[in-house]
């Protein structure tokens, strides 16, 4: 079934109706169309010639159209503010690779995993600080940045880092650009799509990693975003999701236009109820 994909500002974007009896889901199919949070980090979700475009946005496109939801629209949002404005009725899903932690568990629903995660760091070129991981980060004392509501963010904390937040990739990439900040902590995905993207940017980035807090490597992964009363809509979404992440070949031919690879596919070893209670 095919999809319209369209991008609206977050400004003047109405309230998605979440008083009604009628099933989410039920409601959706009547409307036609979902209403998608993002937060304008490509490769997962963004906007580009004014199109709402990425690799969820991509995986949306292929299940709601099964689910008979024929349009997403999609609402601009920072990242720290998804949850908030999924939970205030802003829009119906969160698409945007939200990494699945305990903390943003208690406050929505998570799809099963959508994609494995790894970090990596953009760095000026050549690398002068010879950084590896956020433990050498912190070893070499050098300026970090993270996107707010990041999960490279809980990292920097949880190692004691003090680091400079900034609301989206791009301005990460400017710190580094700028000197504002030595280095630019986010999924590795993102960080080559923006390199990629940005030819003559002096930067650089490393080989991307699975961050170790603790002694403890941090595995993790991404998924879409349910209010918690939407858990219908949520298993309706899963249903379709397993059909696609059980198949390689499928998988690819969906996300792999934006960079993903075999090696994103999520691993059914882990599921969000274990990434929910803090294991990996």
């Amino acid at each position: 079934m095919g999809v319209a994909v369209t991008a609206g500002m977050a400004a003047g974007c109405s309230k998605t109706s979440t008083n009604s009896d009628e099933p989410t889901l039920q409601k959706l199919q009547d409307d036609g169309k979902v209403t998608a949070g993002f937060a304008g980090e490509a490769p997962y979700s963004f906007e580009e010639n004014g199109e709402l475009t990425g690799a969820t946005v991509a995986l949306h496109r292929e299940i709601f159209g099964q689910l008979g939801v024929g349009e997403v629209d999609g609402v601009n949002t920072e990242f720290g503010a998804l949850i908030p404005g999924l939970q205030a009725g802003r829009f119906d899903v969160v698409s945007a690779g939200m990494s699945i932690l305990p903390q943003r568990c208690e406050q929505a629903l998570f799809s099963d995993p959508e994609f494995n995660y790894t970090t990596a760091l953009m760095v000026p070129t050549g690398n002068p600080g010879n950084l590896t991981d956020i433990q050498s980060v912190k070893d070499s004392g050098v300026r970090l940045a993270v996107m707010t509501g990041a999960i490279e963010a809980d990292y920097a904390r949880d190692l004691g880092i003090a680091a400079t937040e900034v609301a989206t990739p791009q301005d990460g990439m400017d710190a580094v650009v700028n000197g504002r900040a030595d280095v630019f902590a986010l999924t590795g995905i993102s960080l080559n799509w923006m390199k990629k993207n940005n030819p003559d940017a002096p930067i650089d980035v490393t080989p991307s990693f699975v961050a170790v807090i603790d002694g403890v490597p941090q595995v993790g992964a991404g998924a879409t975003v349910f209010r918690k009363e939407d858990a219908e809509l949520r298993d309706a979404y899963n249903e379709e999701l397993q059909k696609i992440t059980s198949d390689p070949q499928k998988y690819l031919e969906i996300v792999g236009p934006y960079g993903f690879t075999e090696a994103e596919l999520p691993d059914p070893n882990l599921t969000t109820e274990q990434l929910c209670e803090g294991q990996n």
